[in-house]
């Protein structure tokens, strides 16, 4: 038309194309607005939440193979085999989130179950085992009292103490209950439980490591459920009444969930609703029969929880998960037991691959193999490790992760698979996730448990069994966790090193194309996530030596002849704050003040500090049986030690700005 003078009409196809590339984004928002508020327990929209992720996952992983790392060009060796690696680092990131994905398909709930089971006739035996090697005495305390407390005739509560310690025994003699120790320590707590049954006779076997303290009622709500033959085990969820490092280090302690509640809230749920709930190790209840059926626990690894539930499914015997409160303990304390912790449990993952009764031997089914596999244990810390290195790569070394074709691929093809991961794990977890927490504690677990991921695979086997610090031994570690710092920093100051060298024209080591403004914000986001994660390796403060349960409850002062109605706010086992009426009483007197507390008595109680109509004080026990009524009072279940975490993300940005900047 330009020939014959008359004006071509304005091109508005480019407009049109890139209107287009926004559709995944929106259609991805579209989907989740409507089933945001559908119930998390319906199969299909759960199915659907999980599935989407996954196309756009295997969408995104297609267009990265044959777009930008497979077309050939120019690049060095070096740079082509990095394309190559970091493609194989994203495949394995897929690989992570489709079993994530598959696993939260489903979800199970038992409750009512376990509501509608008839307790046998007659009452079975059951033992409660407590396993101890070196825990303290003001751990072990609270798991014996409770567990001698526990509501069911026919028990007989073990101590197996493989410490071989006198004050133990007394005190077990004291409480009322069975301590036993053995010769040697020879396979750790597997074999201190197997030495355990040649002289226990119950026809169960509840397990409760030694800073996990037993509800009441954990054997009846749990017992029922045996009506089933196949049933080997009953495993409950762990629950805590201190706050982990994750928490403590970054000021989280009531607005955000400890690290475990993920995996014992939702996932195990879901994993049950597979048939691939396993034994935890502690909070579980065992046939007697299954485990005599396998020849005893397990001890060919340092996770015998877990080979003990793939050893009895090939026997024909089932492990289920209850989620209910049945009991409370102690998670890590300090930044050395998280790691002991993690270590062990990384290791033994791992070993699995290399045992006969593990997910690759004979005898389990495809789904079985795949959800038992440890594919969370060998893919996380690669993958972290690698979002902090593609951008150092690139500006320090001008190696490109992938051969860019432009930033509207990007809108189109990658974004869509972030947006609905991080809405479908809002929907199906709730605050229990949140990248503004799990981004940087993955990177300060990464540089320490990813040595160990690597050492498993090499060596499997020989490393020993190493008991978790707990209570007052867990304060004696180091207060700075130097070689993840260490690590932290290094990076921290290669990524601040490469965004200046590449501000700078003279001295820049990439061109200013199209996709160095996208390596700019990765690498800032990568600083954000370091310091976080710096934060993560100073041991933060723990103001009391017991924790405080937050209780609301009505009790009786006393201060000489007179008597106050008073609210407690919250207790321990070593005292108190009480809510005092505005008017009507002056200050409490040492010596004369005593609490009648339900369910425990009237405990002599010595004032500490009276302000505001307030007043806190420690407990002064008349008898070791008052003593041991308040710990049973405590860790019934009815009390919990913080409010509901509400993890908004306001309230977590605000949080770590002030942990960050202001201490």
């Amino acid at each position: 038309m330009a020939s014959l003078g008359v004006d071509e009409p304005p091109q508005f196809v480019p407009d049109v194309i890139l209107s287009m590339d926004y559709i995944p984004l929106l259609l991805v928002a579209g989907f989740f607005l409507m089933v945001w508020d559908t119930p998390r327990h319906q199969i299909q929209t759960r199915q659907m939440v999980c599935l989407i992720p996954a196309l756009l996952c295997v969408h995104y992983l297609s267009w990265r193979l044959f777009s930008t790392v497979w077309p050939d060009n120019e690049d060095s060796a070096w740079a082509q085999s990095w394309i190559w690696g970091v493609w194989g680092i994203e495949v394995l990131a897929f690989i992570e989130v489709a079993v994530f994905l598959l696993i939260m398909s489903r979800t199970n709930t038992r409750s009512q179950e376990a509501d509608q089971h008839q307790m046998p006739s007659p009452l079975p035996e059951v033992d409660i085992f407590i396993p101890t090697y070196n825990e303290p005495l003001d751990v072990l305390e609270k798991t014996i009292v409770a567990a001698a407390a526990v509501d069911y005739p026919h028990k007989t509560v073990w101590v197996l103490d493989d410490g071989k310690r006198e004050w133990l025994r007394t005190f077990c003699e004291e409480t009322g209950v069975r301590y036993l120790t053995r010769a040697d320590n020879s396979h750790a707590k597997a074999g201190n439980m197997n030495h355990a049954l040649d002289h226990a006779k119950g026809e169960f076997i509840a397990v409760f490591d030694a800073d996990f303290v037993p509800s009441k009622n954990f054997i009846r709500s749990t017992l029922g459920f045996f009506s089933d033959p196949a049933l080997g085990i009953v495993q409950t969820p762990q629950h805590f009444y201190n706050k982990d490092p994750i928490q403590t280090n970054l000021g989280l302690m009531q607005i955000y969930p400890d690290e475990q509640r993920l995996f014992f809230d939702q996932m195990a749920a879901s994993r049950d609703a597979w048939q691939a709930a396993f034994c935890c190790g502690s909070c579980s209840i065992m046939r007697r029969q299954a485990v005599d059926a396998i020849g005893g626990i397990p001890t060919q690894s340092i996770t015998e929880d877990l080979l003990t539930t793939l050893v009895m499914l090939r026997k024909g015997y089932q492990t289920i998960y209850l989620n209910e409160r049945l009991s409370m303990g102690l998670a890590a304390e300090s930044i050395e037991g998280f790691f002991v912790q993690r270590e062990r449990w990384c290791r033994g993952a791992i070993q699995s691959l290399f045992l006969k009764a593990g997910p690759l031997g004979p005898g389990l089914s495809v789904i079985q193999r795949i959800l038992f596999f440890p594919t969370s244990w060998l893919t996380q810390y690669a993958v972290r490790l690698m979002l902090i290195a593609i951008p150092l790569a690139y500006l320090l070394l001008g190696w490109l992760p992938f051969h860019f074709t432009d930033t509207a691929d990007m809108v189109f093809y990658q974004l869509p698979v972030f947006l609905s991961f991080f809405l479908a794990m809002r929907w199906l977890v709730g605050g229990h996730f949140s990248p503004l927490v799990s981004g940087p504690a993955g990177v300060f677990a990464s540089f320490r448990l990813g040595p160990t991921v690597l050492a498993s695979l090499v060596k499997p086997f020989g490393k020993p069994f190493r008991v978790t610090p707990k209570g007052s031994d867990a304060v004696n570690g180091a207060k700075v966790d130097f070689f993840s710092l260490g690590m932290i920093l290094l990076c921290m100051g290669l990524t601040l090193l490469g965004l200046l060298l590449n501000v700078v024209p003279e001295l820049a080591v990439v061109p200013h194309d199209e996709f160095f403004p996208v390596a700019m914000f990765w690498s800032l986001l990568n600083v954000v996530t370091l310091g976080l994660a710096a934060l993560l390796c100073f041991e933060g403060p723990r103001l009391r030596k017991e924790e405080r349960f937050l209780m609301a409850e009505s009790a009786i002062a006393h201060d000489g002849e007179t008597q106050v109605a008073v609210d407690i706010i919250d207790a321990s086992v070593d005292g108190c704050k009480l809510a005092l009426p505005t008017t009507g009483h002056g200050p409490f007197q040492k010596g004369t003040a005593s609490l009648t507390v339900q369910g425990v008595g009237r405990i002599k109680i010595q004032p500490v500090r009276q302000k505001h109509a307030h007043l806190a004080a420690t407990f002064e026990y008349d008898s070791k049986a008052q003593r041991n009524a308040m710990i049973c009072k405590l860790f019934s279940g009815q009390y919990t030690t913080v409010a509901p975490a509400t993890s908004s993300t306001r309230q977590l940005m605000s949080s770590l700005w002030e942990k960050t900047f202001h201490g």
